[in-house]
């Protein structure tokens, strides 16, 4: 069982492996996901039909429709028209002749408690669009991809200051009467991971251990956090509010795992993280037993 999207697919197909089981991926509106797919994968709707024609000309079977809204979707609907665009090809499918008995709806669903956009709000829409156009009696086996489901909050990252810089703001004479201290400067962190590494497909904000929780009073500045290696883009956070920190001081990252480690580097000679497996003593004994 494979996937094509296009012509040259189906040759290469026909000629190496004729008794394939094909499914053909179809384009969707990826605009408002975190990692867009649909702009390197998937067929329109109207090549869709030249492929499911030119597939039948070569002898091979084409079993199925697959999509991918993009992973980390912020759109449920987005899942409706994909499902709905996919009932299309399933009925072009069978103008052609073909018995199409798989539906793969791909992934893109929130792991996390800290999306806008939850999981269940996206069943409820997948569900519906479901029932609708491929029915619990419509012979059509549907299953999907939730890799981002379940590691998006595997794990969180603790990173080392190990630089920093404060940068002076040029103030006016009615600025420094109106400001209270904490406006005139920003503050750069430089932290000992970055975008090369654990940060390739993340962005969150960092979250103070409760050693350096800000106390009522003390001030909060304007800070970036970037990463140790030598090129300019390796920002991590752009602007985001922390106390006055000193090198030696941790910062952690909450809700990470999709995408991460799994696609760091060691660029610059940076290695990547340890990691360090941490349960609690009753999941442990649950585990031991």
């Amino acid at each position: 069982m494979m996937t094509f999207d296009s012509e040259v697919e189906l040759v290469k197909v026909a000629r190496c492996h004729d008794n394939a089981k094909l499914v053909l991926r179809i384009t969707t509106d990826d605009s408002k996901a975190m990692v867009r797919l649909s702009v390197k994968f998937g067929a329109t709707l109207k090549t869709s039909r030249l492929l499911l024609e030119r597939a039948k000309e070569l002898g091979l079977d084409v079993i199925g429709v697959s999509f991918h809204v993009g992973s980390g979707c912020t759109d449920p609907e987005t899942y409706t028209q994909a499902i709905s665009d996919a009932r299309y090809v399933f009925d072009m499918g069978a103008e052609l002749g073909y018995n199409m008995t798989l539906l793969d709806i791909g992934g893109g669903f929130p792991g996390s408690d800290d999306t806008k956009l939850k999981f269940e709000e996206i069943a409820v829409v997948v569900n519906s669009a479901l029932d609708k156009y491929f029915p619990a009696d419509c012979g059509v086996r549907v299953i999907a991809e939730p890799g981002r489901y379940y590691v998006a909050s595997a794990y969180t990252l603790a990173v080392n200051i190990i630089a920093k810089k404060v940068i002076m703001k040029e103030q006016s004479a009615s600025d420094e009467e109106e400001d209270d201290g904490a406006n005139d400067r920003t503050l750069m962190y430089y932290v000992n991971d970055g975008i090369y590494g654990t940060f390739s497909s993340s962005r969150t904000i960092p979250v103070l251990p409760n050693l350096y929780k800000p106390k009522p009073d003390e001030r909060m500045y304007q800070c970036s956090i970037w990463g140790p290696t030598c090129d300019g883009l390796d920002r991590i956070v752009e602007q985001c509010g922390l106390p006055d920190m000193q090198v030696g001081d941790w910062l952690l990252f909450e809700n990470m795992g999709a995408y991460t480690v799994v696609t760091s580097s060691t660029f610059n000679g940076f290695q990547k993280p340890d990691i360090n497996y941490i349960m609690s003593r009753a999941a442990w004994r649950v585990a031991c037993n």
